[in-house]
């Protein structure tokens, strides 16, 4: 693929102090936009911007067209929606994510009953390694819409997992840093982070399969419309055009807007809970502090489009 060249006349500077106190600016919905009520579940809201429990919807119960509609609209709206005491099958949790699309393979994490599911069995022998701030398979051409992830098994203390909101990352960006990085491109690959579990041969071959994607560093949701702050530190490795040095100083100010709480919501898992999130709009973070307690999950992803 061709990389996307920037046009600059002067270099991109950053903030030299990093992430700065003070008010910020949180919206949960599009500019223009008002809340509508829902009609089919109650929602509670967990965050300001983003995160709320469902309550009413029994997803073993077949999902008809008005709630799927009803469901989205407040996916869009929360960027991530928590189901409690869903007591359903793996099949179940395909069929439902399966509303929104076709269902994905992961080329590299451990399947579960089918090859659409990846299975997560942590313990003292393989414990939670997803623990950094990250969108998932951002390294593919088309990244994941959105995931729907199932817990099983749940420490008695610790494993939350949280979200972060990238709208809201973005709106609160410096205005002068929002001009120097809309329309900048950022290149994706996961040699760094699976790769290292691959011998040479196999990862030529992955990468063959898998080459590095470029996505625009700002993204426009494709059906809300807000732009989105779209690098994160698992998968984006440098910025096309720029200068190493200059390229790095830019994502790791980027990279830590995602860490600021208001941004944030954090889910506490029970067992059989679901969390169906929003991949274009956020980021999250499992909190590895359960050792050596065990965490069983499941997670079913969804086919998306290409940022832009």
């Amino acid at each position: 693929m061709s990389e996307i060249v920037a046009s600059h006349d002067r270099p991109l500077s950053v903030p030299e102090r990093g992430l700065k106190s003070g008010p910020r600016h949180l919206s949960r919905l599009p500019e223009g936009v008002e809340a509508q009520p829902y009609e089919l579940f109650t929602v509670k809201p967990l965050g300001v911007t983003i995160g709320a429990e469902i309550e009413g919807v029994d997803l073993r119960r077949p999902v008809t067209p008005e709630l799927q509609k009803e469901l989205n609209r407040a996916l869009l709206e929360w960027k991530v929606l928590f189901f409690r005491n869903q007591h359903i099958t793996s099949e179940q949790q395909r069929a439902f994510a399966r509303l929104w699309g076709e269902l994905e393979t992961h080329p590299f994490l451990p399947q579960g009953d089918s090859d659409e599911v990846v299975r997560f069995a942590k313990n003292e022998q393989s414990v939670g390694r997803e623990n950094s701030w990250h969108s998932d398979v951002s390294w593919r051409l088309t990244p994941a819409l959105g995931a729907v992830l199932r817990l099983i098994e749940v420490p008695e203390a610790g494993g939350d997992t949280l979200w972060a909101d990238m709208a809201a990352a973005y709106d609160n960006l410096p205005d002068d840093v929002k001009q120097r990085i809309d329309g900048l491109h950022a290149v994706h690959d996961f040699t760094h982070v699976f790769g290292v579990r691959l011998s040479p041969e196999e990862l030529l071959a992955k990468q063959a399969e898998f080459p590095a994607a470029i996505h625009p560093v700002v993204r426009k949701h494709p059906e809300t419309g807000r732009k989105t702050l779209y690098v994160n530190p698992n998968f984006t490795v440098r910025i096309v055009g720029l200068e190493p040095d200059e390229s790095e100083k830019l994502l790791q100010y980027l990279f830590l807007q995602a860490q600021v709480p208001e941004y944030q919501v954090r889910f506490r898992w029970e067992a059989n809970s679901v969390a169906f999130w929003d991949n274009r709009a956020t980021q999250h973070y499992a909190s590895s502090d359960y050792y050596p307690s065990r965490r069983i999950a499941e997670r079913v992803a969804i086919v998306g489009d290409r940022p832009f």
